[in-house]
Protein backbone atom coordinates (compact mmCIF):
# COMPACT_ATOMS: atom_id res chain seq x y z
CA UNK A 1 0.00 0.00 0.00
CA UNK A 2 1.54 3.44 -1.03
CA UNK A 3 0.17 6.79 -0.02
CA UNK A 4 1.39 9.91 -1.19
CA UNK A 5 1.48 13.28 0.51
CA UNK A 6 1.30 16.87 -0.72
CA UNK A 7 2.21 19.56 1.13
CA UNK A 8 -0.88 22.06 0.16
CA UNK A 9 -3.12 19.05 1.91
CA UNK A 10 -1.22 19.72 5.11
CA UNK A 11 -0.73 23.12 5.41
CA UNK A 12 -1.98 23.19 9.05
CA UNK A 13 -0.73 24.50 12.20
CA UNK A 14 2.48 22.46 13.40
CA UNK A 15 0.86 20.07 15.50
CA UNK A 16 -2.38 19.30 13.14
CA UNK A 17 0.50 18.65 10.72
CA UNK A 18 2.07 16.21 12.88
CA UNK A 19 -0.95 14.51 13.28
CA UNK A 20 -2.05 14.69 9.79
CA UNK A 21 1.43 12.56 9.11
CA UNK A 22 1.16 9.93 12.02
CA UNK A 23 -2.15 8.78 11.17
CA UNK A 24 -1.00 8.40 7.41
CA UNK A 25 1.84 5.95 9.30
CA UNK A 26 -0.61 4.78 11.52
CA UNK A 27 -2.59 3.38 8.72
CA UNK A 28 0.07 1.93 6.72
CA UNK A 29 0.77 -0.45 9.85
CA UNK A 30 -2.67 -1.10 10.23
CA UNK A 31 -3.04 -2.19 6.55
CA UNK A 32 -0.12 -4.19 6.72
CA UNK A 33 2.73 -2.05 5.68
CA UNK A 34 4.00 0.55 3.21
CA UNK A 35 5.32 3.29 1.53
CA UNK A 36 4.30 7.07 2.73
CA UNK A 37 5.97 9.47 0.38
CA UNK A 38 6.53 12.99 0.50
CA UNK A 39 5.95 15.14 -2.44
CA UNK A 40 8.39 18.35 -2.70
CA UNK A 41 7.48 21.00 -0.51
CA UNK A 42 7.94 21.56 3.38
CA UNK A 43 6.51 19.70 5.89
CA UNK A 44 6.40 21.39 9.74
CA UNK A 45 5.82 18.76 12.32
CA UNK A 46 6.65 17.45 15.55
CA UNK A 47 7.76 13.91 16.38
CA UNK A 48 7.45 10.90 14.65
CA UNK A 49 6.64 7.56 15.67
CA UNK A 50 7.69 5.41 12.68
CA UNK A 51 5.78 1.24 12.88
CA UNK A 52 6.68 -1.82 11.07
CA UNK A 53 6.91 -2.28 7.37
CA UNK A 54 6.33 1.48 7.09
CA UNK A 55 8.64 3.45 5.19
CA UNK A 56 9.29 7.18 5.14
CA UNK A 57 10.00 8.20 1.89
CA UNK A 58 10.87 11.83 0.63
CA UNK A 59 11.21 12.76 -3.02
CA UNK A 60 13.83 15.49 -4.27
CA UNK A 61 12.58 18.45 -3.09
CA UNK A 62 10.54 17.14 0.12
CA UNK A 63 11.79 18.51 3.59
CA UNK A 64 10.28 17.57 6.46
CA UNK A 65 11.28 19.93 8.99
CA UNK A 66 10.98 19.42 12.90
CA UNK A 67 9.90 21.51 15.67
CA UNK A 68 12.13 23.27 18.11
CA UNK A 69 9.31 23.29 20.55
CA UNK A 70 10.14 20.52 23.52
CA UNK A 71 5.92 20.22 23.56
CA UNK A 72 6.37 18.67 20.18
CA UNK A 73 8.31 15.47 21.81
CA UNK A 74 6.70 13.00 23.98
CA UNK A 75 8.90 11.69 26.79
CA UNK A 76 9.81 8.08 26.34
CA UNK A 77 12.09 5.15 27.86
CA UNK A 78 15.05 5.05 26.02
CA UNK A 79 18.74 4.88 26.67
CA UNK A 80 20.83 8.53 26.59
CA UNK A 81 24.44 7.83 26.82
CA UNK A 82 24.23 4.15 27.42
CA UNK A 83 21.90 4.85 30.10
CA UNK A 84 18.32 4.24 30.12
CA UNK A 85 16.12 6.86 31.43
CA UNK A 86 12.99 9.59 30.59
CA UNK A 87 14.14 11.58 27.20
CA UNK A 88 12.23 13.34 24.44
CA UNK A 89 11.77 11.29 21.74
CA UNK A 90 13.60 11.57 18.81
CA UNK A 91 12.12 13.26 15.43
CA UNK A 92 12.05 10.41 14.08
CA UNK A 93 11.46 7.21 16.65
CA UNK A 94 10.44 3.46 16.73
CA UNK A 95 10.36 0.73 19.16
CA UNK A 96 9.90 -2.63 18.84
CA UNK A 97 9.30 -2.36 15.48
CA UNK A 98 10.69 -4.47 12.18
CA UNK A 99 10.78 -3.72 8.32
CA UNK A 100 11.01 0.35 8.87
CA UNK A 101 12.67 2.77 6.40
CA UNK A 102 13.56 6.23 5.99
CA UNK A 103 14.39 6.68 2.03
CA UNK A 104 14.66 9.40 -0.68
CA UNK A 105 16.83 12.31 -1.87
CA UNK A 106 14.87 14.55 0.27
CA UNK A 107 15.88 16.52 3.39
CA UNK A 108 15.18 15.80 7.23
CA UNK A 109 16.18 19.01 9.12
CA UNK A 110 16.05 18.88 12.90
CA UNK A 111 16.09 22.70 13.38
CA UNK A 112 19.25 22.51 16.32
CA UNK A 113 20.02 25.94 16.83
CA UNK A 114 17.41 26.46 19.58
CA UNK A 115 18.38 22.95 21.29
CA UNK A 116 22.08 23.65 21.33
CA UNK A 117 21.67 27.21 22.76
CA UNK A 118 19.73 25.75 25.53
CA UNK A 119 21.97 23.00 26.12
CA UNK A 120 25.03 25.78 26.16
CA UNK A 121 22.94 28.92 28.43
CA UNK A 122 19.94 27.19 29.58
CA UNK A 123 20.50 23.45 30.41
CA UNK A 124 18.40 23.99 33.22
CA UNK A 125 15.20 24.74 30.57
CA UNK A 126 16.04 21.33 29.31
CA UNK A 127 13.30 19.12 30.94
CA UNK A 128 14.93 15.88 29.40
CA UNK A 129 17.94 15.26 27.24
CA UNK A 130 17.90 17.03 23.73
CA UNK A 131 16.14 14.88 20.75
CA UNK A 132 17.57 13.13 18.28
CA UNK A 133 17.45 12.91 14.81
CA UNK A 134 16.55 9.42 14.07
CA UNK A 135 16.58 6.96 16.86
CA UNK A 136 15.28 3.55 16.90
CA UNK A 137 14.95 1.08 20.01
CA UNK A 138 15.22 -2.87 19.99
CA UNK A 139 14.18 -2.77 16.38
CA UNK A 140 15.22 -5.25 13.21
CA UNK A 141 15.69 -4.38 9.42
CA UNK A 142 16.26 -1.37 9.08
CA UNK A 143 17.30 0.53 6.15
CA UNK A 144 18.44 4.35 5.85
CA UNK A 145 19.26 5.67 1.99
CA UNK A 146 19.78 8.30 0.00
CA UNK A 147 18.21 10.81 2.87
CA UNK A 148 19.99 14.29 3.68
CA UNK A 149 19.77 15.05 7.27
CA UNK A 150 20.62 18.35 8.47
CA UNK A 151 21.11 20.32 12.31
CA UNK A 152 20.46 17.35 14.65
CA UNK A 153 19.25 18.70 18.19
CA UNK A 154 21.78 16.08 19.38
CA UNK A 155 23.20 12.47 18.04
CA UNK A 156 21.75 12.20 14.13
CA UNK A 157 21.29 8.54 13.82
CA UNK A 158 21.40 5.73 17.04
CA UNK A 159 19.81 2.57 16.89
CA UNK A 160 19.74 1.00 20.47
CA UNK A 161 19.76 -2.79 20.60
CA UNK A 162 18.69 -3.32 16.91
CA UNK A 163 19.94 -5.90 14.37
CA UNK A 164 20.23 -5.96 10.37
CA UNK A 165 20.85 -2.20 9.53
CA UNK A 166 21.83 -0.76 6.47
CA UNK A 167 22.84 2.65 6.01
CA UNK A 168 23.92 4.02 2.50
CA UNK A 169 24.43 6.77 0.63
CA UNK A 170 23.16 9.00 3.34
CA UNK A 171 24.50 12.50 3.84
CA UNK A 172 24.83 14.28 7.64
CA UNK A 173 25.41 18.08 8.33
CA UNK A 174 25.63 19.36 11.98
CA UNK A 175 28.31 22.52 12.12
CA UNK A 176 31.25 21.75 13.43
CA UNK A 177 30.51 23.37 16.39
CA UNK A 178 27.04 22.34 17.29
CA UNK A 179 27.62 20.46 21.06
CA UNK A 180 27.33 16.44 20.35
CA UNK A 181 26.29 15.92 17.40
CA UNK A 182 27.62 12.90 16.59
CA UNK A 183 27.03 11.09 13.31
CA UNK A 184 25.86 7.82 13.26
CA UNK A 185 25.73 5.92 16.48
CA UNK A 186 25.07 2.54 16.10
CA UNK A 187 24.76 1.01 19.88
CA UNK A 188 24.54 -2.64 21.27
CA UNK A 189 23.78 -3.73 18.04
CA UNK A 190 24.31 -6.35 15.90
CA UNK A 191 24.90 -6.97 11.78
CA UNK A 192 25.41 -3.10 10.80
CA UNK A 193 26.14 -2.27 7.13
CA UNK A 194 27.32 1.78 6.45
CA UNK A 195 28.31 2.25 3.49
CA UNK A 196 29.14 5.15 0.97
CA UNK A 197 28.17 7.84 3.54
CA UNK A 198 28.90 11.77 3.88
CA UNK A 199 29.53 12.83 7.44
CA UNK A 200 30.41 16.39 8.42
CA UNK A 201 29.16 16.80 12.20
CA UNK A 202 29.97 18.66 15.39
CA UNK A 203 31.20 15.38 17.26
CA UNK A 204 32.55 12.18 16.61
CA UNK A 205 31.03 10.77 12.87
CA UNK A 206 30.37 7.71 13.50
CA UNK A 207 30.65 6.24 17.43
CA UNK A 208 30.80 2.56 18.11
CA UNK A 209 28.96 1.46 21.41
CA UNK A 210 27.54 -0.96 24.40
CA UNK A 211 26.67 0.58 26.92
CA UNK A 212 28.34 2.15 30.34
CA UNK A 213 29.38 0.19 33.69
CA UNK A 214 25.54 2.09 34.91
CA UNK A 215 23.75 0.04 32.22
CA UNK A 216 21.75 -2.26 33.22
CA UNK A 217 22.10 -4.56 30.48
CA UNK A 218 25.55 -5.70 28.68
CA UNK A 219 24.89 -6.42 25.41
CA UNK A 220 27.49 -6.09 22.63
CA UNK A 221 27.92 -4.01 19.53
CA UNK A 222 29.14 -6.41 16.56
CA UNK A 223 29.82 -7.50 13.19
CA UNK A 224 29.86 -3.88 11.96
CA UNK A 225 31.34 -2.57 8.70
CA UNK A 226 32.22 0.66 7.44
CA UNK A 227 33.30 1.44 3.97
CA UNK A 228 33.53 4.02 1.02
CA UNK A 229 32.33 7.18 3.60
CA UNK A 230 33.92 10.40 4.01
CA UNK A 231 33.80 12.23 7.16
CA UNK A 232 34.86 15.44 7.70
CA UNK A 233 35.41 18.05 11.32
CA UNK A 234 34.27 16.39 14.51
CA UNK A 235 36.38 14.75 17.66
CA UNK A 236 36.93 11.46 15.43
CA UNK A 237 36.08 9.85 12.35
CA UNK A 238 35.85 6.70 13.60
CA UNK A 239 35.49 5.82 17.47
CA UNK A 240 34.56 2.98 19.49
CA UNK A 241 33.87 3.50 23.13
CA UNK A 242 33.71 5.21 25.56
CA UNK A 243 30.45 3.09 26.80
CA UNK A 244 31.52 -0.51 25.66
CA UNK A 245 31.31 -1.76 28.64
CA UNK A 246 28.94 -4.83 26.85
CA UNK A 247 31.98 -5.00 24.13
CA UNK A 248 32.75 -4.38 20.97
CA UNK A 249 33.65 -6.83 18.48
CA UNK A 250 34.32 -7.77 14.67
CA UNK A 251 34.91 -4.34 13.13
CA UNK A 252 36.36 -3.55 9.82
CA UNK A 253 36.58 0.22 8.27
CA UNK A 254 37.65 0.25 4.90
CA UNK A 255 37.93 2.61 2.08
CA UNK A 256 37.49 5.89 3.49
CA UNK A 257 38.84 9.35 3.43
CA UNK A 258 38.93 11.27 6.90
CA UNK A 259 39.08 15.24 7.15
CA UNK A 260 40.26 17.59 9.90
CA UNK A 261 38.52 14.96 12.45
CA UNK A 262 40.57 15.79 15.48
CA UNK A 263 41.33 12.09 15.88
CA UNK A 264 41.18 9.55 12.64
CA UNK A 265 40.35 6.22 14.14
CA UNK A 266 40.09 6.55 18.20
CA UNK A 267 39.49 3.79 20.78
CA UNK A 268 39.11 5.23 24.22
CA UNK A 269 37.31 3.63 28.15
CA UNK A 270 38.67 3.87 31.36
CA UNK A 271 38.41 1.78 34.49
CA UNK A 272 35.14 0.98 35.73
CA UNK A 273 33.34 0.27 32.41
CA UNK A 274 34.70 -3.36 32.07
CA UNK A 275 34.26 -4.52 28.39
CA UNK A 276 36.40 -5.66 25.79
CA UNK A 277 37.31 -4.01 22.22
CA UNK A 278 38.96 -6.67 19.95
CA UNK A 279 39.00 -7.70 16.51
CA UNK A 280 38.89 -4.68 14.52
CA UNK A 281 40.63 -4.04 11.33
CA UNK A 282 41.25 -0.63 9.38
CA UNK A 283 42.67 -0.39 6.19
CA UNK A 284 42.38 1.63 2.63
CA UNK A 285 41.87 4.99 4.49
CA UNK A 286 43.23 8.46 3.99
CA UNK A 287 43.85 10.74 6.63
CA UNK A 288 44.05 14.82 5.93
CA UNK A 289 44.62 17.60 8.79
CA UNK A 290 44.14 15.15 11.86
CA UNK A 291 45.61 15.98 15.26
CA UNK A 292 46.48 12.16 15.49
CA UNK A 293 45.18 9.32 13.03
CA UNK A 294 45.57 6.49 15.82
CA UNK A 295 44.38 7.04 19.24
CA UNK A 296 43.68 4.11 21.90
CA UNK A 297 43.01 5.43 25.20
CA UNK A 298 42.11 3.75 28.40
CA UNK A 299 42.80 6.55 30.58
CA UNK A 300 39.41 8.49 29.11
CA UNK A 301 38.35 11.39 31.37
CA UNK A 302 35.04 12.70 29.89
CA UNK A 303 32.12 12.16 31.50
CA UNK A 304 30.77 11.03 35.17
CA UNK A 305 33.62 10.04 37.86
CA UNK A 306 36.28 10.88 35.02
CA UNK A 307 38.36 13.10 36.99
CA UNK A 308 38.48 10.38 39.55
CA UNK A 309 42.05 9.03 41.37
CA UNK A 310 40.83 5.66 39.84
CA UNK A 311 40.59 6.98 36.65
CA UNK A 312 43.91 8.80 36.19
CA UNK A 313 46.40 6.86 38.14
CA UNK A 314 48.99 4.87 36.78
CA UNK A 315 49.66 2.72 39.41
CA UNK A 316 48.45 -1.02 39.10
CA UNK A 317 45.05 -1.57 40.54
CA UNK A 318 43.22 -5.26 40.98
CA UNK A 319 42.05 -6.93 37.38
CA UNK A 320 38.19 -6.91 37.88
CA UNK A 321 35.73 -7.32 35.66
CA UNK A 322 35.09 -3.59 35.84
CA UNK A 323 38.69 -3.81 33.91
CA UNK A 324 38.59 -2.94 30.08
CA UNK A 325 40.66 -4.35 27.79
CA UNK A 326 42.08 -3.28 23.66
CA UNK A 327 43.23 -5.68 21.64
CA UNK A 328 44.01 -7.59 18.39
CA UNK A 329 43.39 -4.34 16.55
CA UNK A 330 45.04 -3.99 12.66
CA UNK A 331 46.19 -1.34 10.49
CA UNK A 332 47.08 -1.68 7.32
CA UNK A 333 47.32 0.97 4.44
CA UNK A 334 47.18 4.29 5.29
CA UNK A 335 47.96 7.39 4.69
CA UNK A 336 47.78 10.14 7.08
CA UNK A 337 49.07 13.94 5.68
CA UNK A 338 48.89 16.91 7.74
CA UNK A 339 49.54 15.54 11.21
CA UNK A 340 49.58 18.11 13.91
CA UNK A 341 50.25 16.63 17.33
CA UNK A 342 51.52 12.81 17.02
CA UNK A 343 51.47 10.11 14.63
CA UNK A 344 49.51 7.76 16.95
CA UNK A 345 49.17 7.19 20.84
CA UNK A 346 48.28 4.13 22.39
CA UNK A 347 48.38 3.74 25.88
CA UNK A 348 46.74 0.74 28.29
CA UNK A 349 46.17 0.90 31.85
CA UNK A 350 49.09 -0.08 34.70
CA UNK A 351 47.21 -3.52 35.11
CA UNK A 352 46.21 -4.19 31.63
CA UNK A 353 48.48 -3.66 28.35
CA UNK A 354 46.64 -3.06 25.41
CA UNK A 355 47.77 -5.96 23.38
CA UNK A 356 47.92 -7.04 19.71
CA UNK A 357 48.32 -4.39 17.62
CA UNK A 358 49.62 -4.26 13.96
CA UNK A 359 50.85 -1.59 11.66
CA UNK A 360 51.64 -2.24 8.24
CA UNK A 361 52.49 0.13 5.16
CA UNK A 362 51.69 3.18 7.03
CA UNK A 363 52.40 7.02 6.14
CA UNK A 364 52.13 9.81 8.10
CA UNK A 365 53.62 12.97 7.70
CA UNK A 366 53.37 15.98 9.86
CA UNK A 367 52.36 19.56 8.97
CA UNK A 368 54.42 21.86 7.99
CA UNK A 369 52.96 24.76 10.47
CA UNK A 370 51.01 22.02 13.07
CA UNK A 371 48.85 23.54 16.21
CA UNK A 372 49.95 22.07 19.20
CA UNK A 373 47.36 19.76 20.39
CA UNK A 374 46.34 16.73 22.55
CA UNK A 375 46.64 13.50 20.45
CA UNK A 376 44.32 11.96 23.67
CA UNK A 377 41.74 13.33 25.98
CA UNK A 378 44.12 12.06 29.58
CA UNK A 379 44.90 13.57 32.50
CA UNK A 380 48.44 14.96 32.40
CA UNK A 381 49.14 15.34 28.68
CA UNK A 382 50.46 18.10 27.57
CA UNK A 383 49.88 19.87 24.05
CA UNK A 384 52.50 18.77 21.49
CA UNK A 385 53.35 18.75 18.07
CA UNK A 386 55.62 16.92 15.57
CA UNK A 387 55.51 13.56 17.79
CA UNK A 388 55.98 10.09 16.34
CA UNK A 389 53.91 7.10 18.03
CA UNK A 390 53.42 7.65 21.70
CA UNK A 391 53.09 3.96 23.87
CA UNK A 392 52.55 3.40 27.31
CA UNK A 393 51.85 0.00 28.90
CA UNK A 394 51.33 -2.07 25.32
CA UNK A 395 52.05 -5.35 24.54
CA UNK A 396 52.69 -7.13 21.54
CA UNK A 397 52.73 -4.18 19.30
CA UNK A 398 54.29 -4.45 15.82
CA UNK A 399 55.36 -1.56 13.02
CA UNK A 400 56.01 -3.01 9.80
CA UNK A 401 56.73 -0.72 6.86
CA UNK A 402 56.07 2.28 8.54
CA UNK A 403 57.11 5.90 6.93
CA UNK A 404 56.94 9.03 9.02
CA UNK A 405 58.36 12.52 8.13
CA UNK A 406 58.98 15.61 9.61
CA UNK A 407 58.61 14.05 13.36
CA UNK A 408 61.19 14.98 16.14
CA UNK A 409 60.96 11.54 17.56
CA UNK A 410 59.72 8.34 16.01
CA UNK A 411 59.03 6.52 19.03
CA UNK A 412 58.42 7.30 22.80
CA UNK A 413 57.55 4.46 24.76
CA UNK A 414 56.81 4.01 28.93
CA UNK A 415 56.31 0.63 30.07
CA UNK A 416 56.26 -1.31 26.76
CA UNK A 417 56.77 -5.05 25.69
CA UNK A 418 57.18 -6.88 22.55
CA UNK A 419 57.25 -4.01 20.54
CA UNK A 420 59.46 -4.49 17.01
CA UNK A 421 60.08 -2.37 14.08
CA UNK A 422 60.87 -3.49 10.58
CA UNK A 423 61.37 -2.17 7.60
CA UNK A 424 60.26 1.56 8.44
CA UNK A 425 61.70 4.97 8.27
CA UNK A 426 61.61 8.03 10.17
CA UNK A 427 62.28 11.01 8.16
CA UNK A 428 64.17 9.59 5.31
CA UNK A 429 66.51 6.99 8.35
CA UNK A 430 65.95 3.75 8.84
CA UNK A 431 64.69 3.05 12.67
CA UNK A 432 66.19 1.02 14.61
CA UNK A 433 65.64 0.23 18.42
CA UNK A 434 68.45 2.34 19.04
CA UNK A 435 66.21 5.18 17.96
CA UNK A 436 63.68 4.70 20.22
CA UNK A 437 63.42 6.44 23.63
CA UNK A 438 63.50 3.84 26.33
CA UNK A 439 62.26 5.00 29.37
CA UNK A 440 61.56 1.70 31.93
CA UNK A 441 60.58 -0.85 29.25
CA UNK A 442 61.45 -4.14 27.79
CA UNK A 443 61.89 -3.98 23.73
Amino acid sequence: MDIQLQEKQLRKTNGQMTEAIQAKIDELFTHGGGRLTFTAGTYQTGALFLKSNVELHLMSGARLVFSDDPQDYPVVTSRWEGVKRALYASCIYAENAENIAVTGFGTIDGQGQKWWTLFREHPEDLAYPRPKLISFDCCQRINLKDIYLIDSPSWTVNPILCQDITIDNVRIKNPADSPNTDGIDPESCKNVRITNCHIDVGDDCIAIKSGTEDTAERISCENITISNCQMLHGHGAVVLGSEMSGDIRNVTISNCIFQETDRGIRLKSRRGRGGIIEDVRVSNVVMDQVVCPFTLNLYYFCGPRGKEKYVWDKQPYPITEDTPHFRRIHFADITARNVHAAAGFIYGLAERSISEVTFHDITVSMADDPIPGKPAMMTGIEDMTNEGFFLGFAKNIQFDRIDLQGVKQAFHVEQGSDITVSRSFANGRSIDLEGVHQDDHDL
